[in-house]
């Protein structure tokens, strides 16, 4: 199988895709499409990986995926524990600047729309009631046909091009056109890196798994990425910190060394640099949300 580029099936009936997937585990491959991606997330928690962001997926969250940019939900360990029987579930439609004829997202009457498009290779989140309305279509045009579903599809690019209820995923612009045997490689390190990031990681461990040198890995994976290797794996850790802070019952010196720190001020440290809170702070603000 490929790991990168991933072919999105096509079908004659239709100019775009729209996807079921019902798995025990999302598919959890570093992979790129030149589709644009909307996903909703119907049943399932993990995290998630687009371009430079890497964060946290739950069940309502909608996303949406740049064309051409790596990215990966990554279901949360308890999905892969032998006799689970927790499922995963979401409906993704896959689109892009040609499917509805090559100049339909140059009309003036599109130019809003085609100026969001092209912000979105960054990718984003949807917030609020944006997110409510957009995941209401998607839930619908499931089960619709013809001119209704093109409709409920440009309806989703209004409100997009409309809204501000959102937040952008990766910092900038991140197109990479990775081939197959970068993307596997890119795909090992994730991988490896999101198995064994609740302990201390070695620059050695983590280039042996790429076949580099520790110095050629560091340069290849900055090259690639537009962040060090500590980051991304700093990065990863909070992402799971986040999560171990919604239960209360888990105190924050426990949070610190489940995610891999082995220190506890700088895991504060790390975590307000990435949050803009303390561990303290988010576990209160974010359990007080929890009960509305």
């Amino acid at each position: 199988m490929k790991v990168l580029p991933f072919k999105i099936p096509k079908t004659d009936d239709s100019s775009f895709r729209v996807q079921v997937d019902i798995m025990p585990q999302f598919y959890d491959i570093l992979h790129q499409h030149p589709e644009s991606q909307i996903t909703l997330i119907v049943k399932g928690h993990g995290t998630v990986i687009q371009g430079d962001y890497i964060g946290n997926f739950s069940e309502g969250d909608v996303f949406i995926f740049g064309a051409n940019v790596p990215h990966v939900l990554k279901s949360d360990p308890s999905y892969y524990e032998e006799g689970s029987t927790d499922m995963c579930h979401a409906i993704c439609v896959f689109f892009d600047s040609e499917s509805f004829g090559k100049d339909f997202f140059e009309l003036p009457e599109m130019r809003s729309v085609n100026d969001f498009m092209r912000k979105s290779v960054r990718g984003l989140k949807l917030n609020g009631d944006a997110k409510r309305r957009v995941s209401k279509i998607i839930t619908e045009i499931e089960a619709q046909d013809g001119i209704t579903k093109i409709i409920s599809l440009l309806n989703i690019f209004n409100l997009l091009s409309q809204t501000d209820e959102h937040q952008w995923l990766s910092k900038e612009p991140h197109n990479l056109n990775v081939d197959e045997s970068e993307g596997k490689r890119l795909n090992d390190i994730f991988q490896f890196t999101m198995k064994e990031y609740h302990r201390p990681i070695t620059l050695d461990e983590v280039a042996e798994v790429a076949n580099m040198t520790p110095s050629a890995f560091c340069r290849y994976f900055k090259q690639r990425t537009r962040k060090t290797y500590v980051s991304f794996l700093n990065e990863l850790r909070v992402a799971h910190a986040c999560k171990l802070l919604l239960n209360k019952e888990i105190n924050v010196t426990e949070v610190c060394y489940r995610s891999g720190f082995v220190n506890l001020s700088n895991f504060n440290r790390k975590f307000k640099s990435l949050t803009n809170h303390t561990p303290s702070q988010y576990q209160k603000v974010h359990y007080q949300e929890q009960l509305l």
